[in-house]
C-alpha cells in the first residue's frame, strides 16, 4: 500500500490521541512509531516531522499522562469545604481508580522503564507535577491546623503517596489477587494511616461514617 502525506486538523493530536488509545490497551513496549503511521496511513516521515524517535512521543504521553493524572485525582485535595480529613480518604480512593482504569498509562508514569525521560521534564518539587505539590499543600494545612503531626511535609507526603502507590500496584498487577476486596483493604489502610499521622491535639471533624468511628476518643 502507498502511503501519502496528508493534512488533518492537527496531526499530531491525532497521533497522540492514537498512542493513548493503544496504550489503554496494549502495553507501552508495543507501541512504535508504526502503529501510528498504519493508524493513519501516513509515512514515517509524516510521523518524524513530530517526533523524532519513540522516546519523543513517550515524553509528550508522559506529560499528558500526568496532566491528566492531576485533573483526576487532585479536586478533593484542593477544596477546602470539606473536611481535611476526607479529602485525603477520597482523593486516595480516586488514586487507586486512576491506576485500576488506566494501567498501562500509570505502569508507564510510575515506573522505572522510562525513568530517565520522567526526570528529564519533571520534578516532584514543582507545583505541577503529579499532585505532589497539592499533597505536600494540603500535608502543611493539617499541620497548621494541629490535625496532621508536625513533622517533615516532605516525607509524610512521600510516604502517603508511596502506600497508595503499593496499593494501586498490588490491585493492577495481580499480585496477591486483591481486586474483588480492594474496597475492604483500602478502608483497613486508610484507617491505618490516618491513625499514624494524626495528632489528639484538636477535635477532628469527618463527614465519612468510617472515619468517624476510627476518629472517636477513645475512652
Amino acid at each position: 500500500m502507498i502511503k501519502h502525506e496528508y493534512h488533518h486538523g492537527n496531526l499530531k493530536e491525532e497521533f497522540i490521541k492514537i498512542a493513548f488509545d493503544f496504550i489503554a490497551k496494549e502495553d507501552v513496549q508495543k507501541l512504535t512509531l508504526k502503529v501510528l503511521s498504519d493508524a493513519t496511513g501516513t509515512s514515517r516521515s509524516a510521523i518524524y516531522k513530530h517526533f523524532k524517535n519513540k522516546d519523543a512521543l513517550i515524553e509528550t504521553i508522559i506529560e499528558r499522562g500526568f496532566d491528566l493524572f492531576d485533573i483526576e485525582t487532585t479536586p478533593y485535595l484542593k477544596d477546602t469545604s470539606k473536611p481535611l480529613v476526607d479529602r485525603f480518604y477520597l482523593t486516595g480512593k480516586l488514586y487507586i481508580s486512576f491506576a485500576m482504569q488506566n494501567p498501562n498509562l500509570y505502569r508507564l508514569l510510575f515506573g522505572k522503564k522510562y525513568a530517565h525521560i520522567r526526570e528529564e521534564i519533571l520534578s516532584i518539587k514543582d507545583e505541577d507535577c503529579s499532585g505532589f505539590a497539592a499533597l505536600q499543600k494540603t500535608v502543611e494545612e493539617g499541620q497548621k491546623q494541629g490535625i496532621l503531626k508536625k513533622e517533615d511535609s516532605y516525607k509524610q507526603a512521600i510516604i502517603i503517596w508511596a502506600t497508595m502507590h503499593g496499593f494501586a500496584s498490588l490491585i493492577i498487577d495481580g499480585f496477591m489477587d486483591v481486586e474483588e476486596i480492594q474496597e475492604e483493604l483500602y478502608t483497613t489502610l486508610f484507617e491505618t494511616l490516618l491513625l499514624g499521622i494524626v495528632t489528639n491535639k484538636v477535635k477532628i471533624i469527618s463527614t465519612i461514617p468510617l472515619l468517624k468511628k476510627v476518629l472517636e476518643p477513645k475512652k
